[in-house]
């Protein structure tokens, strides 16, 4: 055995025989099997190994064919641990069968002056239909993610929109509240303060006063609008006592006939074990 560089041999004794190439090398094979849930894959491996310095006679007297034989114990581990794993576990899994390859690789293989560097799964694929089927369920894996977000999303924008209106209708609600109490403060302070300004004016004279103020008022926000289109009833502004009155009237009339109608109702005593009126007499009701 020579080494690189110079070398010399005998005539007629010494003759080459062949060279043996001790860098390394990478041989891909190409084995197809199918997994536990029964989908056909085409695994790609990748061998990358090298000749031993130390054992060269035995790469090359002992091994004819060494890539046959790389090929043949990467057929053999790749559709021994396959078969067992399921289809979405092969990706996962893909180094602990790469190791798998190597670790049976180096056992055989050294013992004819080969050493194993790395063995790589480098391709995992699937059948045409099997892909575009992984492919159709992460997509409605996806949408229906997407959808409930969608969902929660519209969920919180409404609860959020509900409070907002509720608390609007709160502050509304409030603000007439307090418009209503200022209102009557004001008619209060009022009518104090005109019936100690002017002597003999009664309350009824103050509201009055107050009602014919508002007439004009309103009279004049509706002249002062150009676009709208009002209808006037006959009416006279000394008429609005009378309205006042008429509506103080109403107020009384509904309590008294509210109370007489309570009044004019008779009464039943039920029996309590019956629960049906008692057949005693007039003098039960």
């Amino acid at each position: 055995m020579a080494t690189a560089g110079l070398n010399f041999r005998l005539p007629f004794l010494d003759d080459d025989v062949g060279e043996v190439n001790l860098r390394v090398r990478q041989l891909d094979v190409d084995v197809e099997t199918k997994t536990k849930d029964n989908v056909f894959v085409k695994v790609i491996v990748s061998v990358q190994y090298f000749v031993l310095p130390e054992k060269i006679f035995e790469a090359f007297y002992k091994l004819n064919d060494p890539d046959a034989q790389i090929k043949a114990f990467v057929f053999d581990v790749v559709r021994a641990r396959v078969p067992m794993i399921d289809l979405d576990d092969v990706f996962a899994k893909k180094d602990e069968i790469a190791d798998g390859v190597k670790s049976e690789l180096c056992q055989v293989m050294e013992n004819f002056g080969y050493s194993i560097l790395k063995a790589l799964v480098t391709d995992i694929d699937p059948d045409q239909k099997v892909k575009e089927a992984m492919n159709e369920i992460n997509a409605a894996q996806r949408q229906r993610v997407a959808a409930m977000e969608k969902g929660e999303a519209e969920k919180i924008l409404r609860v959020k929109e509900a409070e907002a209106e509720a608390e609007s209708q709160g502050l509304a609600g409030k603000g007439v509240a307090d418009q209503r109490k200022a209102i009557v403060d004001g008619l209060r302070e009022s009518v104090g303060d005109f019936q100690r300004v002017i002597d003999g004016a009664t309350p009824q004279d103050v509201m009055n006063l107050i009602l014919m103020t508002q007439y004009f008022d309103t009279m004049k926000d509706i002249g002062g609008q150009s676009k709208s289109t009002t209808v006037f009833m006959p009416h006279s502004p000394g008429h609005v006592g009378d309205l006042a009155s008429q509506i103080q009237g109403a107020i009384v009339t509904g309590d008294q006939v509210s109370n007489a109608i309570q009044s004019a109702v008779p009464s039943v005593e039920v029996s309590p074990q019956l629960g049906e009126p008692d057949d005693r007499g007039p003098e039960s009701t």
